[in-house]
């Protein structure tokens, strides 16, 4: 979904309109959240994410919009790398089962985890910013943490119940979305594109 968003905080002398990739309601609320002001409205676009990484999917979902609406454009691409896993399920997060709920995910992934005794993982989201013009910037941010053996509570979305922040006691789930969209991977990749804005408005 595209979405449109202003922000008077940010330096935009011709008040232009910056779109948001995503058909995820939950990202929506939770990006409109963290940047603080911002109106969020849509219309959608679907794009297959066939990347190899989250920085290609990011981009390509970015540049899906910027070619539909003509203006400059953000996506995110995120997921959860659980170390005794090699990795998984990252990139494929999203589809990693079926329906994507949080309770089915979660039980996937714990089911995969039963003999893990090491339960590291980290949660990582790249912000992509596409221009008309085809300029490309990237924003990264990361949360390490661990998996918990079972869900605990009913805040946030996928793999929120059993994920915990390192040196927190609380999962993600459990926390009020103000506490964690000050922490999380997301928070720190749109800090670092809010910042990015303030210095360079969209022209």
């Amino acid at each position: 979904m595209a979405s449109k968003i202003r922000n008077p905080n940010l330096r935009n002398p011709n008040n232009e309109e910056l779109l948001i990739a995503t058909t995820n309601q939950h990202k929506i609320k939770e990006i409109a959240h963290i940047l603080k002001g911002i109106r969020v409205m849509g219309n959608g676009i679907r794009v297959n994410e066939d990347g190899r990484t989250f920085e290609e999917n990011a981009i390509k979902k970015a540049k899906a919009v910027v070619r539909k609406f003509g203006q400059s454009a953000i996506a995110d691409d995120s997921g959860l790398i659980v170390n005794c896993l090699q990795g998984k399920p990252g990139i494929k997060s999203a589809r990693f089962a079926t329906p994507p709920t949080p309770e089915n995910l979660c039980r996937k992934l714990l089911k995969k985890m039963a003999s893990c005794k090491a339960r590291g993982a980290k949660f990582v989201c790249v912000i992509a910013l596409v221009y008309p013009s085809g300029k490309v910037r990237t924003f990264k941010g990361v949360c390490h943490g661990r998996i918990i053996k079972k869900m605990r509570g009913k805040e946030g979305f996928g793999y929120d119940p059993v994920f915990r922040p390192c040196g927190l006691k609380k999962t993600f789930a459990e926390m009020p979305p103000a506490i964690k969209n000050r922490i999380s991977h997301r928070a720190m990749a749109l800090k670092k594109l809010k910042d990015y804005l303030a210095v360079n408005p969209i022209r």
